[in-house]
């Protein structure tokens, strides 16, 4: 079963190719749809894929193949046309070529549960199907020697939305090695919740005498706080309480493979 904007966006690109016989862009996949980003695009396109719906064509810009149509429905040749000057919107988009076809059926209504996701997300930019948010990426931060987090709010980076429970949120970039036997390699985005108080054995992003930033899991006892790697190469850092201030825990990894 495909979500109403996977349905939407394959009659879209059915539909270009049937007048042109070229795909169209993904800035007008974007602006067909309403959406307001080219990763919710890269998204609907990728689910088409894995259901068989459409297929990339290798070696060629903007080539991108129908398979099918919902309902197991052949798709057909057709000759093409004159490439429109605009894209068509989406709720003009009719199949181009006649397939062979039962009686139209109703109108596609996918079943979705509705949550209330404002508490949760307010004030961040969420895409239309509500699979991602929209996190600043405030910089890199040290797994191996304590730096000073970057505070740049002009960088921003999408979120899987099943990762962020209640609260506020952001993204930091990892730099190094000693937390890898915790699964956080360099190189990767880490999810933090803000918060001030962490239970013992979290991992937590701490700053350190109000200059520097490290991400460790945080132990206590008494009025002793220890900050510990995941690598038996570094050692437990020992701080007394009122140098170590927890700014949040973390909640969920981003990893891009080269």
């Amino acid at each position: 079963m495909l979500t109403r904007k996977q349905h939407e966006l394959l009659l879209f690109i059915h539909a270009r190719l049937g007048r042109g016989g070229v795909s169209p862009s993904f800035d007008e996949m974007k602006e067909a749809l309403g959406l307001k980003s080219k990763s919710g695009i890269h998204r609907l396109i990728t689910g088409l894929e894995e259901r068989g719906f459409i297929r990339r064509l290798p070696h060629r810009a903007r080539a991108l193949e129908v398979i099918r149509l919902p309902d197991g429905i052949a798709v057909e040749p057709c000759a093409a046309a004159p490439a429109a000057t605009e894209p068509a919107p989406v709720s003009a988009v009719a199949a181009p070529c006649a397939p062979a076809a039962p009686p139209a059926r109703p109108r596609f209504q996918p079943n979705v549960i509705k949550g209330d996701f404002v508490g949760a997300l307010a004030g961040r930019e969420v895409s239309a199907e509500v699979d991602a948010v929209e996190l600043p990426l405030y910089g890199r931060i040290a797994a191996g020697t304590p730096i000073e987090a970057l505070r740049d709010h002009s960088t921003t980076v999408d979120v899987p939305a099943s990762l962020i429970a209640g609260g506020d949120h952001y993204a930091l970039q990892v730099a190094g090695d000693s937390m890898v036997d915790a699964g956080i390699l360099d190189g990767d985005t880490v999810i933090v919740q803000k918060v001030t108080t962490a239970e013992n054995g979290t991992i937590v992003v701490a700053l350190i005498d109000d200059a520097e930033v490290t991400l460790k899991r945080l132990r206590r006892k008494g009025n002793t706080i220890a900050l510990e790697p995941a690598n038996p190469a570094y050692e437990t850092r020992l701080f007394g309480a009122d140098r170590v201030r927890v700014q949040g825990r973390l909640v969920g990894l981003l990893r891009r493979y080269r």
